[in-house]
């Protein structure tokens, strides 16, 4: 130490010493399995401290000098770097504390250093008062180590039964250190430490703190002195003493003196039986295994020097201070003495032996039994040692068994005295004083000892000997074996001792010797035995009425006299109404005739209360009635304690249900207690009057409390409804009332001479309340006043007695003001830590107070809700309300403050403090009440430390057992470990309600939180850290950390399951919670590490208790998910990583790499062993995540079905669910306390013989129903907490893969870990035996792992990585997606018809799987002309296709049963399975290359049914369209749908197919196309958040997927093929307004262009002229309307082309350009629609053209010949020509717009084809470009104005390199169309040119009516189809002029220049050698060209 000193900051008298204690516990009492080794290393360590017991190490002056300098130089600190300064203060006193204690200066330094570390769980104490306890604590653990050490000892008395390395390791140390001297030390230590001394002391130097450091100061004192002589009584229990240890054991004794009552202290009286052990022979009876080994060791046998040292020293005529100690020692060793002289071995010392007779003399003279009974058995600690009991037993029966001619000689000298006694008062003389009473003080010892049996041995039982053979086998003697075996000698012996005693009896003795009997009866079969004796004794004489001579033990005797004395004072029953009855003549009964019947109704009291069997018998008895006797002998005038024992008596007899019930009706009858006035009395009677005039004067109420014991103990048994009826109101009200106003609500202001029965009185009554309270339950009859007839009026009845009470508990009533105040007086008492006289009887009655408040609100709710449908006339308040008031004496509202004050006392009070917690439980289910509490919870400082501390004390409390409640809870340690347990749940709950609550509540201020600000900003820290109180939080958290560091994991999840489910979600709520968690989040992560820690022990696994096990987790990994969830948004990239490693790594890693280096010790060599034995070390380990999983066991047995003889099952299942109901934790449970009643209540309800044979029958079915229910209960609760843990398993699993960082794991490895949770996951769950309930949660974790890896894959192939690796398509192999597919596709089908919601997940993750083999968008380059045919399809496949191939295969291979599934879904079901399956289908269906699905749909009716369910979905349509929708479902389903029958119609089959089911008939009728919105309503109906659509747009999403379909139709039925063409007009024409309004649609939007391009396509492949061919059939008048149609849709076709490509073409593009700024997306799709349906349209027009005839001479002109351009800049809707005046041009478009289409085409040609250039570019050399321009690329796809900056350069390069592509193929798109619409209008421009140019003949304008009304002769081809208006008709046959046709050329040629045709040729250059395919445009200009050059010439 010297060398180094260094300080140790743990105090090495304490911090070690604990630690040794722990082990040591650990291994002997808890049996800890890995504890044997460290128990060894322990005591190693610390032999030295067992050597030198309690020697502290020595001051020096090198230490003074090192501490003095420790303020200046600092000192080194054993684990930190360098060396610390200390306060001066620390050092002086550390100087105090080293002379107080005479310890070593450092080591004071050291106690001082660990009471500041220690401060925070001592509140209120300074670091000095905390020094004192732990300096006594660190004694306190080596006594009590070195206690249970030799307790673990082999040896003759008791075994612990530990196994035998660890025995014989201890009982080698202790051997050791016995023979070092150990004895002796204890002897002097026991000796000096002496409380009084040690006290003064330490208030010298101020080492004394508070009144409860007081307490624990003076406790730890007492408890070291107890543990010392406790070890050295043990040590003698087990092994004898050497000869000098056992002459210093009887040395020590001969000093020892007694306490002030005249009886040894409990240190002392264990020394004393140390001796009585060592000098112990009677093992030697005792026939064990091991005797012989036994009787080698034994000094006694062996050793003569031993026995003759002992013999001298107690036949030494020297008195002790104690004589009476001294004659217990002679007795003992008289005693050892006889049974050596009986052994073989005492025969060499016969010279000792002869003297046991002398010795017993002595001892008989010194007042042995005497002093055993007021020595020995009247010290508190005797009868709470089993092994004192069995002692003193053996002591008392050897001597009347060993010694029968002494027990003899008593006798003789007691008739000796008797007689004297008795002559002396004949001759009234003083009776002699030498008189002794030995046999006195053996009967009463026996009577005494034998009484009180709290374990339960029975061992009066030896007394006993059963004379006839026992018919109760359960009634044997002590002995085993059948009745009729002789018992063992020494019982006969002892049952004749009994028996002779009571035979001639002298009256001295009698009352000694009902004592003793009333001592021997304790017990069930005891009683029985002295019930038969005293049966026997007066049988002989029962014809001898008198009873003279017969024996006066017996029944006979006793009720005989009983009846003498009732005859004799009833005379004496003096008139009520007579004024002397205050002073009855008391002549009847003496003093000794008074302690004769008192002694005799306690032994009748012990016998009936101990056996039903005597209480029957005596009650039933004819001749005695022993209870009417006592009744009437209540009513005559005796004294008050009389009355109480025949009140007791009474009450033992009422224990009997059959004669509580006609006790009740005597008790009545009797009016002990007056509850009938007769007419014309003056005064009260009976118990009331006693009460008042006698037992106050005499300031004694034995009377009294008599009367409360006796109700007390008839309300258990009956409470008649009918008590009294006819005399007064029937019912039990007059003794309620008695009790609460004349008993209860008096006692505090009433005198007590014997302050104690205050409280006994208090505690009575409370307990009648309390019984009464507990067994009402409010019926709705009692809320209803009810009347009874008496003595002919009608009066009201009374209430049950319980409603009466909860009535006074629910107002602020006298009552409830009482127990408050006993509540209050009894913190007030508590908080003295004093004894004081009734200390235990307040303690019961504050318990009592504590449990009737907490059922009032148990029941409140109940009542309360009763009395307000009853509509009665009551007022009650809530209690937790009156709780609230203000308390009379302390002005304050603290009522509900002292209740919590209970927990405080929770070490000494466990139960009050058990009761506190549940009423705090309940009180803070009312969220109004919190903000009261808490600030009255935090009103005074100190009290509000006091119930923190009290709070975390009862959380701290590592004892606690979750014990399951036994039946017999006889070991009381077990019980108040139960009772702690249930008070840390409480407490639990109770933060758990309220921290659902607003704050500011309860919970935050007991975990610690800021309640007087905002939460959020507490900063938590460890306890005593800043001043930081030890709050809740932390007592929860050291409760869970305790053994994480170790293998096992955390001890409270083994120990104490429930307990730490709760501690695991009251972290997870805070966590959850957004006030509390970022500063819980923050503590935990960096002062604990909490999260860490625990996980690394998933799985938990405790084989009792699954479902406790699995809430564990269940919180726990939510906790994990949120911490991962923070930390990743928050950027803490180590911690998310280090928990992402420890939940997903499959390389085996040491477990414990957090550690320190050195705490490793043996764990490393036995991991180096196991190392060792692995070959394979290298293995891999199973996930993490998915040992979690394989802890979730999916199967639940369901219990089987009940098989019911009497009731009826339908029935019983009714009533069953009537009794459910929703408990705290969320489950729906069967209440079986409450079917238990009702079920006996039927059985009770049955009436006749037959139900009564039938009655067991019927209970053991009840019993079979109920088994049933609770077994259901269980299997409900383990299905909900297997849903809890796999629901929380599955957010971990998502929140890891969404949360996190994707680069958190390598792609590869997410991918790998996806498919181990995938296929783990469905073995689960497709395994026969699992769970249907939670088949959802792992439906909805299958479809999240798919999507995940759908995209992994995916984004890889983005990233190019892999695309060439050889293992198939991507680091996961194509196998193990081939298996997850199989997987995914056996799990749909196992679910079979239902469970379709959970099918729509299944078909989700189906949909992300097929996902994968989808082939990415690839950008058009226009160059795949390069390529050959032939190249193209030789190409090796491609991995997309390969395994596209491949996923259908196995799809087919499921064959019919899988397409069944799906399309049933499809048809019907829920919304979103029908959707999903829709898409399935249409997924599937586009992979099918050999169309087999398409061939099932269309054979098995699918497909027409839901062609066909079309028009059921036109209703839900049309309510879309409404301003507000209901909802949107109808549209998405049809979406699908259209989606599918679109895909169906990509084929021709399934095209024609859809026409033959009827498509386009069932799309005729539907309405919803009729009705287009307004567009002005859609401007005010928008919905904020974008969400829901506008009602156009609604619109637009329904129009659009038919017109698509249509198309889709009109482009697989091939051109021969015109039915679907000509349905698909009768379409356009039944819905023809609708259609005309769109196309005039005045505002060109988005949405417009794109309804406008379809139904432009539509228009141009239907509405032709041979179409109307088709319907052959159709009459003139309808083929007319037809043509009418078809004629405008043709015009308003024309017009629209002049509108997009003349008058707003311009103004179009500019609005794109200004309303899509940001979205560049839809000003592209705004120019492919505007190109689409110019492209459309000139389509149309080259049909029309074509159509009409092959040669232009014959073919139709649809546009006027007017070769000026449009000018549409001015944004006016006019040609150039509209100068002149006329109609017919202004309605037809002119040439000039084809021509100036064209140039804008050729212009848009280039300046695309230039922008497709630039693209390439830019994706060629992606990696080369600005971040600027990545940035720019990803906006046009990143909605939101921050949403690139939060992107990571890797993702950012995918999207740039996503919107590229997208921007290629748009412009290849546009390109394309460009240059079909050039093509198209040169067409139509030959076509016109070379008519009006060549075959056009002008006419005159004079010859028409009006200037140019006729420009031109109409062409018609045939009269069926016109291209002008009708104006224009057959009657005027030329109608353009001359002077119109040159205008023509001269235009034409100006505009279709050189320039114009080179651009031209050069179009047709770039775009046919892209395309393999050669355009027209170079015959077409040329043809033009030579028309324009040919008219000039």
């Amino acid at each position: 130490m010297a060398a180094q000193m260094a300080v140790n900051s743990g105090a090495s008298l304490w911090g070690p010493l604990k630690e040794l204690w722990k082990t040591v516990e650990g291994a002997v009492l808890r049996r800890q399995p890995e504890s044997f080794h460290l128990l060894d290393l322990q005591l190693k360590k610390h032999k030295p401290h067992f050597l030198s017991l309690f020697k502290n190490p020595p001051k020096s002056a090198e230490q003074r000098e090192k501490v003095r300098k420790a303020s200046t130089e600092g000192i080194a600190i054993q684990g930190q770097q360098g060396s610390r300064l200390l306060p001066e203060q620390l050092v002086s006193e550390a100087f105090i504390l080293s002379d107080l204690f005479d310890v070593g200066e450092l080591a004071a330094l050291e106690l001082l250093l660990a009471g500041e570390q220690q401060q925070s769980h001592f509140p209120g104490l300074t670091r000095g008062l905390v020094a004192v306890l732990l300096y006594w604590d660190g004694k306190l653990c080596v006594a009590n180590a070195l206690r249970t050490l030799i307790q673990s000892r082999h040896g003759k008395t008791f075994t612990l039964n530990l196994s035998g390395e660890l025995v014989s390791l201890t009982t080698h140390f202790t051997d050791e250190l016995m023979s070092q001297g150990l004895t002796k030390r204890i002897l002097t230590l026991v000796n000096e430490i002496n409380l009084t001394r040690e006290f003064e002391r330490l208030q010298k130097e101020r080492g004394l703190g508070n009144e409860k450091h007081r307490k624990e100061v003076s406790d730890f004192i007492k408890e070291c002195r107890q543990a010392l002589a406790d070890s050295l009584f043990a040590w003698t229990c087990q092994s004898p003493l050497t000869k000098d240890d056992t002459l210093a054991l009887i040395g020590y004794l001969e000093t020892v003196t007694a306490q002030a009552d005249g009886s040894l202290d409990s240190v002392n009286l264990a020394v004393v039986m140390a001796l009585l052990y060592c000098l112990d022979v009677s093992f030697i009876e005792q026939g064990t295994e091991d005797r012989e080994d036994l009787l080698q060791t034994l000094p006694l046998l062996t050793e003569r020097q031993y026995v003759s040292a002992v013999h001298n020293r107690l036949m030494d005529s020297q008195p002790w201070k104690l004589p009476g100690l001294q004659a217990v020692c002679r007795l003992t060793w008289a005693l050892s003495l006889r049974v050596l002289s009986q052994l073989p071995q005492g025969a060499a010392l016969v010279e000792f032996t002869e003297a046991d007779e002398v010795l017993a003399d002595q001892a008989v003279l010194g007042d042995v039994f005497l002093f055993l009974k007021e020595g020995m058995l009247d010290c508190e600690s005797f009868f709470q040692e089993e092994f004192y009991i069995r002692r003193l037993h053996s002591l008392i029966t050897d001597f009347l068994a060993l010694m029968p001619m002494k027990v003899k000689q008593l006798r003789n000298r007691a008739d000796e005295d008797a007689r004297l006694v008795h002559m002396s008062l004949q001759m009234d003389n003083e009776p002699p004083s030498s008189l002794r009473k030995d046999l006195d003080h053996l009967m009463m010892l026996i009577g005494e000892f034998y009484n009180k049996d709290p374990f339960g041995l029975e061992l009066g039982l030896e007394f006993w000997c059963p004379t006839e053979s026992l018919q109760h086998t359960s009634l044997q003697g002590s002995y085993l074996g059948m009745a009729m075996q002789r018992p063992p000698h020494k019982q006969v012996v002892l049952s004749k001792f009994v028996r002779q005693m009571g035979d001639l009896l002298p009256s001295t003795l009698y009352i000694s010797y009902l004592r003793m009997l009333k001592g021997l009866a304790n017990g069930p079969q005891c009683a029985h035995y002295c019930f038969s004796l005293l049966k026997t004794n007066g049988a002989t004489h029962s014809d001898n009425l008198q009873g003279v001579s017969g024996s006066p033990v017996s029944w006979e005797h006793f009720f005989h006299s009983l009846m003498l004395y009732h005859e004799n004072l009833r005379r004496d029953l003096p008139n009520p109404d007579a004024a002397q009855y205050r002073h009855p003549p008391l002549r009847g009964i003496t003093q000794r005739e008074l302690e004769g019947l008192t002694s005799f109704l306690q032994l009748l009291t012990t016998i009936i209360t101990w056996s039903e069997n005597a209480r029957l018998a005596l009650c039933e008895h004819p001749q005695w009635t022993p209870v009417v006797v006592m009744l009437g002998l209540l009513q005559c005038s005796v004294p008050p304690v009389l009355k109480a024992e025949l009140l007791r008596c009474l009450a033992a007899f009422g224990k009997s249900p059959e004669i509580a019930a006609s006790l009740w009706q005597s008790l009545e009858y009797t009016q002990i207690l007056q509850t009938v006035r007769a007419p014309g009395q003056r005064q009260a009677a009976g118990i009331e009057v006693e009460l008042n005039e006698i037992e106050s004067s005499c300031e004694e109420y034995p009377l009294t409390r008599g009367f409360c014991h006796l109700i007390s103990t008839l309300v258990e048994s009956s409470l008649p409804l009918n008590l009294g009826a006819g005399l007064r109101v029937p019912g039990f009200q007059p003794y309620l009332n008695f009790l609460r106003d004349s008993v209860f609500l008096a006692f505090p202001t009433r005198a007590y001479r014997r302050p104690a029965e205050k409280w006994e009185v208090a505690d009575a009554t409370l307990e009648v309340f309390y019984k009464l309270l507990r067994d009402y339950e409010p019926q709705p009859s009692d809320f209803v006043q009810e009347m009874v007839e008496l003595q002919g009026e009608q009066v009201p009845a009374h209430k049950p007695p319980g409603h009466s009470i909860m009535f006074h508990l629910l107002n602020d009533s006298p009552m409830l003001a009482l127990c408050l105040s006993v509540l209050e007086e009894g913190v007030r008492q508590l908080d003295t830590y004093a004894p004081f006289p009734g200390k235990k009887h307040l303690e019961s009655a504050v318990l009592r107070c504590l449990c009737l408040l907490d059922l009032t609100l148990q029941k409140e709710v109940v009542f309360m809700d009763l009395l307000r449908e009853s509509q009665a006339s009551l007022l009650v308040s809530p209690l937790e309300q009156l709780l609230q008031g203000v308390s009379p004496q302390t002005r304050r509202a603290d009522h509900i403050v002292n209740v919590a004050r209970y927990l405080y006392h929770n070490d000494s009070n466990p139960e009050a403090a058990f009761q506190s917690a549940k009423i705090l439980r309940r009180i803070a289910n009312y969220p109004n009440i919190h903000v009261r509490l808490v600030g009255d919870f935090t009103h005074d400082q100190t009290v509000s430390d006091k119930l923190m501390a009290g709070f975390v004390e009862c959380l701290d409390n590592d004892e606690a057992d979750e014990g399951t409640e036994t039946e017999n809870d006889s070991d009381c340690q077990k019980k108040v470990a139960r009772i702690r347990h249930e008070t840390q749940i409480h407490i639990l709950n109770l933060l758990i309600t309220s921290l659902e609550l607003k704050t500011p509540n309860l919970a935050l201020y007991l975990l610690g939180y800021e309640v007087k600000k905002p939460v959020s900003s507490t900063n938590l820290q460890d306890q005593g850290v800043l001043g930081c109180p030890r709050s809740c939080l932390h007592a929860i958290l050291s409760l869970l950390q305790r053994g994480t560091e170790k293998r096992s994991g955390p001890v409270l999840t083994q120990h104490a399951p429930h307990l730490a489910e709760l501690c695991y979600q009251v972290i997870y709520q805070l966590c959850t919670s957004p006030e509390t968690s970022g500063p819980t989040m923050r503590y935990l992560r960096t002062s604990q590490d909490f999260l860490f820690s625990h996980l690394q022990h998933l799985p938990f696994i405790l084989p009792g208790d699954q479902i406790a096990a699995l809430s564990q987790m269940s919180w726990l990994m939510k906790t994990a998910a949120i911490e991962l969830r923070v930390t990743s948004l928050n950027r803490q990239r180590s911690h998310t990583q280090r928990l992402v490693n420890l939940l997903l790594d499959d390389q085996p890693h040491s477990q414990h790499a957090g550690r320190a280096e050195g705490e490793s010790g043996m764990e490393e060599e036995t991991r180096s062993v196991s190392g060792f034995l692995h070959f394979d070390s290298v293995s891999k380990v199973r996930r993490k995540l998915l040992s979690v999983l394989d802890a979730i066991d999916f199967s639940q047995d369901m219990p089987e079905l009940l098989q019911l003889d009497f009731f009826e099952r339908t029935q019983i299942e009714q009533v069953i669910s009537n009794c459910e109901h929703v408990n705290e934790q969320g489950h729906t449970v069967c209440n079986v306390k409450l079917l238990h009643r009702v079920l006996v209540a039927e059985v009770n309800a049955l009436q006749g013989m037959a139900a009564i044979g039938q009655r067991p029958l019927l209970m053991e079915e009840v019993n079979s129903i109920l088994q049933q229910v609770v077994e259901r209960n269980r299997v409900r609760r383990s299905l909900s907490a297997k849903r809890h843990a796999l629901q929380s398993w599955r957010s971990l699993v998502e929140t890891l893969l969404t949360a996190c960082p994707a680069d958190l794991i390598a792609v590869e490895d997410r991918q790998l870990i996806i498919r181990d949770l995938l296929l783990d996951l469905h073995d689960k769950v497709l395994s026969d035996d699992a769970a249907g309930e939670l088949m959802p949660i792992v439906a909805g974790a299958v479809f999240t792992l798919t999507t995940h890896l759908s995209q992994s894959v995916l984004s890889e192939h983005q990233q190019g990585v892999g695309l060439e690796s050889t293992s198939g398509f991507s680091s996961i192999a194509n196998s193990a997606l081939h298996l997850v597919l199989r997987k995914l596709l056996d799990f749909i089908l196992s679910t079979g018809g239902g469970y379709q919601r959970l099918r729509a997940h299944l078909y989700g993750s189906l949909l992300y799987y097929l996902q994968i083999a989808q082939k990415p968008e690839e950008p058009n380059t226009l160059q795949t002309a390069g390529r050959a045919m032939w190249e193209r399809l030789t190409a090796p496949e491609d991995g997309f296709s390969k395994l596209q191939r491949e996923n259908l295969t196995i799809i087919e291979s499921y064959g019919r049963v899988l397409m069944e599934v799906v399309c049933r879904d499809a048809c019907d079901g829920h919304e979103i399975s029908r959707m999903l399956a829709l898409a399935v289908l249409d997924r599937i269906l586009s992979i099918d290359r050999q169309n087999q699905w398409l061939v099932y749909i269309c054979n098995s009716g699918y497909l027409r049914s839901l062609v066909e369910s079309l028009r059921q979905d036109d209703l839900a349509l049309q309510s879309l369209l409404t301003p507000q929708p209901p909802l949107l479902k109808p549209l998405y389903i049809y979406e699908s749908k259209m989606a599918l029958l679109t895909r169906v119609a990509k084929t021709n089959q399934g095209a024609v197919e859809l026409l033959r089911s009827g498509l386009v008939a069932q799309l005729i009728e539907c309405q919803v196309f009729d009705m287009v919105p307004d567009s002005d309503s859609q401007r005010v109906m928008r919905d904020p958040s974008g969400f829901i659509p506008s009602p156009m747009d609604r619109y637009r999403q329904i129009l659009l997927p038919t017109l698509r379909l249509f198309q889709v139709i009109l482009t697989s039925t091939t051109v021969n093929h015109q039915q679907g063409a000509a349905q698909i007009l009768q379409w356009l024409i039944v819905h023809a307004d609708t259609i005309q309004s769109l196309l005039r649609c005045p505002e060109l939007s988005i949405g417009a262009l794109q309804e406008l391009s379809l139904l432009s396509g539509i228009i141009s492949k239907t509405a032709l002229p041979g179409a109307l061919e088709m319907g052959g059939e159709v009459n003139g008048a309808a083929l007319m309307e037809f043509q009418g149609h078809i004629n405008r849709f043709q015009r308003l076709c024309l017009q629209l082309l002049g509108r997009l490509a003349g008058s707003e073409r311009e103004r179009l593009l500019k609005q794109a350009e200004v309303t899509t700024v940001g979205d560049s997306a839809e000003r592209e799709e705004m120019e492919v629609a505007m190109q689409q349906v110019c492209a459309n349209i000139m389509e149309y027009c080259q049909t029309l053209l074509l159509q009409s005839s092959a040669q232009a001479q014959f073919s139709i002109c649809l546009f006027s010949p007017l070769g000026s351009e449009p000018d549409g800049r001015d944004g006016n809707r006019t040609d150039l020509s509209s100068t002149l005046p006329n109609m017919a041009y202004s309605r037809t478009p002119s040439l000039g717009l084809i021509l100036y289409l064209l140039k804008n085409s050729a212009a848009d040609f280039f300046h695309f084809h230039q922008s497709h250039r630039q693209n390439l570019g830019k994706l060629q050399s992606l990696d080369q470009l600005p971040p600027e321009e990545l940035k720019e690329l990803c906006q046009g796809l990143v909605s939101g104005p921050g949403g690139v900056e939060k992107i990571s350069s890797v993702q950012r390069s995918l999207l740039a390199k996503r919107r590229l592509v997208q921007l290629i193929n748009n412009r290849a798109k546009l390109l394309a169309l460009c240059s079909y619409i050039i093509e198209t209008c040169l067409f139509v421009l030959w076509r016109h040119l070379e008519y009006y140019l060549l075959h056009c003949t002008p006419t005159d304008p004079k010859d028409s009516p009006l200037p140019g009304a006729s420009l031109y002769r109409s062409r018609l081809a045939n009269d069926s189809f016109c291209g002008l208006q009708a104006s224009a008709g057959r009657s005027s046959i030329s109608c353009v002029t001359k002077q119109d046709l040159e205008l023509l050329k001269s235009d034409m040629a100006a505009g279709f220049g050189e320039a114009l045709q080179r651009k031209l040729l050069e179009v047709e250059g770039l775009y046919s050698q892209v395309h393999s395919r050669y355009t027209f445009i170079q015959a077409l200009v040329r043809r033009i060209r030579g028309l324009l050059r040919q008219s000039k010439s």
